[in-house]
């Protein structure tokens, strides 16, 4: 089996990835921006920088080098990051956010899409914070241009971070509609791991935050989520083996569902967000993504 991730270094993907290597006659191909990263043995990593579309494109093009004749079974989108500001930019001049979250995601995809197996499988990693109706700083709106090109007055930090997860679940929404049109059997799965106190997305954490986590915070969150089921904070080896789960087919989506959403460390299966599902925004994001990443629609 062969599966390309992105993500696969640490927090919720590294646990993914300790699941995906034990398994008999696999390889993973992990795109990974530095170097020095440590992986298990079965992971071949190559160089990706996902706030670079040429660093894409190249990384898709090693990928298809290196398998020759050979399809992918797994696509896993993996990696996201939550800038402090919406100032940085990618290499292309694009908010890093949105490039990195979405923008680059979208253009792997596309990329890789045809070197999928049939019946082959993309997860991509999304967030309950697109939903409004959950959490309260979820989009309501998508302003393309904003996202892409923010000003002082644009949204910040999770807000913002949020809006590029309800990308995510747009364009796994597309991917599935292309897929069922192709009949190509590929299956696309959006996933929401939830709060996960144990990644890089929480931030850098002082000792004392460390200590704080599992004595004081990690509770406070469990009371919360009693009555808030949004806020109970799992752990990165819990939210890892269950994109596991997803994209190795332990666990199966009902029919007609993409989503896939990680509550109180259960797997459930809700609708989402009422803008995560109109298809006008589905396929304006699809069009306008195109352009930015210099694609057909």
């Amino acid at each position: 089996m062969i599966i390309v991730m992105t993500g696969a270094t640490s927090g919720i993907g590294a646990e993914a990835l300790k699941h995906f290597v034990e398994l008999p006659d696999t390889k993973v191909y992990a795109g990974v921006r530095g170097s020095g990263r440590i992986v298990p043995e079965g992971t071949a990593i190559l160089p990706l920088d996902l706030s670079s579309l040429k660093s894409v494109s190249s990384f898709a093009d090693n990928i298809k080098q290196r398998l020759g004749n050979t399809k992918i079974d797994i696509l896993v989108l993996n990696a996201g990051i939550q800038a402090t500001d919406n100032k940085q930019r990618s290499e292309e001049g694009f908010e890093l956010t949105f490039a990195t979250n979405h923008l680059a995601h979208y253009l792997l995809a596309r990329l890789l899409l045809p070197n999928l197996a049939k019946g082959g499988k993309i997860v991509i990693t999304t967030s309950d914070s697109h939903d409004p109706e959950i959490i309260f700083f979820g989009p309501k709106t998508l302003d393309l241009e904003e996202l892409a090109y923010p000003d002082e007055n644009s949204p910040k930090g999770m807000r913002f971070y949020a809006t590029t997860k309800l990308c995510n679940l747009l364009t796994a929404r597309s991917l599935s509609a292309i897929s069922l049109k192709d009949d190509s059997g590929i299956s696309v799965i959006a996933y929401n791991p939830g709060l996960t106190g144990d990644t890089s997305l929480m931030g850098k954490q002082s000792a004392f935050i460390k200590i704080l986590l599992p004595v004081f915070i990690r509770p406070l969150f469990y009371v919360v989520s009693m009555f808030k089921p949004a806020f109970f904070m799992g752990t990165a080896k819990r939210s890892g083996e269950a994109l596991a789960e997803l994209a190795l087919g332990k666990v199966t989506l009902p029919t007609d569902k993409i989503y896939a959403s990680l509550v109180r460390g259960k797997l459930t299966f809700p609708n989402p967000s009422q803008l995560a599902q109109d298809n006008n925004t589905r396929d304006l994001l699809w069009k306008e993504s195109a352009k930015m990443a210099g694609l057909p629609e």
